[in-house]
């Protein structure tokens, strides 16, 4: 079969494009934004790369076109079509499909898929029951919307039974306005979280906590006639709203008092508690109360596919995390005094309010006294564009020391936002201006962490180079 994807530069598609050359079909694909490091993946692939969606592409032939989410219908201001090539397949009647809706039927049909669903954690709760199945020897397939340290590739089929999913509530296509999980019909489901986000497409948190119980209505029943199981997070209230309107699987919990799987010890070296005796231990580099609720949802998935928790508690010792999740893009030495030391940059995904929250709140519990924290942030996603959690700001920053805001492009009053953190936050429309402004306050023993769910204009980069000539 021969594929071409639009939209093929999007971390899920990029993946979907990699499976589907994996399983032997030829793929082509087009993006607005054909560049590193996607489109050197890809086109070591094999796969054919096209800069925009002009019309002519239908020159292709191709069996199926794959669109990505990022197609709409929209027009530019002239009256023009923003995407002539879905344009001219409307008009030609020629077939065309979601990227969720081909994964369901040409790679997820008879596997046992492992979705993984939240509002926080998919990613790296995606790559650390990838891990722990790969550790236990059952060669799963998988597709993480990061790279996995362990694996080095975001996605790939394998060749075992499994395959597990970051599975993404956000919407499926212009033309399927349901959530992307709808599509992998999970024989595990674990529901990490659940809080309001992407304001663009939903307009509050019961219209998400439906989709999520649409989720729930795939997974198998539990008993005689059916192997399905609902992995659940015992603190969310949300959650527990989810599953009160009809859930028909065999549920495990974590993460309460009184839940299936439980954890004692600090977040970097914790025993694992199933039904309250201990069955494991995890000891490695993470840090977070979030990253320890990870653990035990991504042992809890393990177990169902028979994995012992304490092999997966082993495994998780080895555990690499994902590119961008507390990722240290490199160390400055810096000598001030009698205070030798070194400033850290790192690199983080975190973008809502929690994350940002619970990331700089994980680092804390591992700093040295005197070590201070610099956030340095851009509100990029579409929910921060909108400004519909600028009052969370202040509260998700409250771990930081100093914090960066990087304003530009935003809809309202960044300096407003964060007034109530007073003189230990200082915002700037201008990248090069706010790299100058961190550099000026780092001193040594500082960990400066960089935020953003984009590329933040090479931020680090910057950074590095500034501190060093400091």
């Amino acid at each position: 079969m021969h594929i071409h994807i639009l939209g093929i530069c999007g971390t899920f598609m990029g993946g979907l494009a990699a499976l589907a050359r994996e399983a032997g079909h030829t793929v082509t694909g087009c993006d607005a934004g054909v560049y590193p490091p996607m489109s050197d993946q890809l086109r070591a692939l094999g796969i054919e790369l096209i800069e925009g969606f002009d019309a002519d592409q239908l020159r292709l032939q191709p069996d199926i076109y794959v669109v990505g989410n990022v197609v709409s219908r929209a027009r530019l201001a002239n009256g023009s079509p923003k995407f002539p090539l879905m344009e001219a397949i409307l008009d030609a009647g020629l077939p065309y499909t979601s990227g969720p809706q081909w994964l369901s039927e040409h790679i997820l049909q008879g596997r046992h898929v492992i979705a993984l669903a939240g509002t926080h954690g998919k990613t790296t709760t995606t790559a650390m029951t990838s891990w722990i199945l790969e550790y236990a020897g059952l060669q799963p397939g998988f597709l993480v919307g990061g790279v996995p340290l362990n694996f080095g590739v975001s996605a790939r089929l394998g060749a075992g039974r499994p395959f597990v999913i970051e599975a993404d509530e956000y919407d499926t296509a212009f033309f399927d306005k349901r959530s992307k999980f709808v599509h992998y019909r999970p024989r595990t489901a674990v529901l990490n979280n659940l809080e309001f986000d992407h304001a663009d497409i939903f307009d509050d948190l019961a219209s998400i906590e439906r989709q999520f119980h649409h989720l729930v209505r795939t997974v198998p029943g539990a008993g005689v006639h059916g192997s399905g199981r609902v992995i659940v997070n015992g603190l969310e209230e949300s959650l527990a709203r989810v599953l009160h309107a009809g859930c028909w699987s065999e549920v495990r919990s974590f993460g309460a008092a009184v839940s299936d799987f439980t954890a004692t010890g600090p977040a970097n070296d914790f025993d694992v508690q199933q039904q309250g005796q201990t069955v494991g231990h995890v000891n490695w580099e993470l840090s977070g109360v979030h990253n320890q609720l990870n653990a035990l949802a991504a042992i809890a998935a393990a177990e169902h596919l028979g994995v012992a928790p304490a092999l997966a508690a082993q495994a998780l010792g080895s555990f690499e995390n994902v590119k961008r999740r507390m990722e240290v893009r490199g160390t400055v030495p810096s000598g001030q005094g009698d205070a030798p030391g070194h400033i850290t940059v790192y690199d983080d995904f975190a973008h809502h309010p929690t994350a940002i929250r619970t990331t700089l709140d994980g680092l804390r519990q591992i700093l040295k006294p005197g070590e201070r924290i610099l956030a340095v942030f851009e509100p990029r996603s579409n929910t921060m564009k909108l400004g519909t959690m600028k009052a969370l700001l202040p509260w998700s920053l409250a771990s930081a020391d100093l914090s960066f805001c990087h304003s530009a492009g935003l809809g309202w009053d960044a300096v407003g936002a964060l007034e109530p953190l007073g003189d230990k936050a200082v915002v700037s429309d201008q990248l090069d201006d706010l790299v100058k402004l961190v550099t000026q306050a780092a001193r040594a023993g500082d960990h400066i962490v960089c935020m953003s769910n984009g590329g933040f204009g090479g931020v680090h980069t910057k950074l590095l180079q500034s501190l060093q000539n400091k």
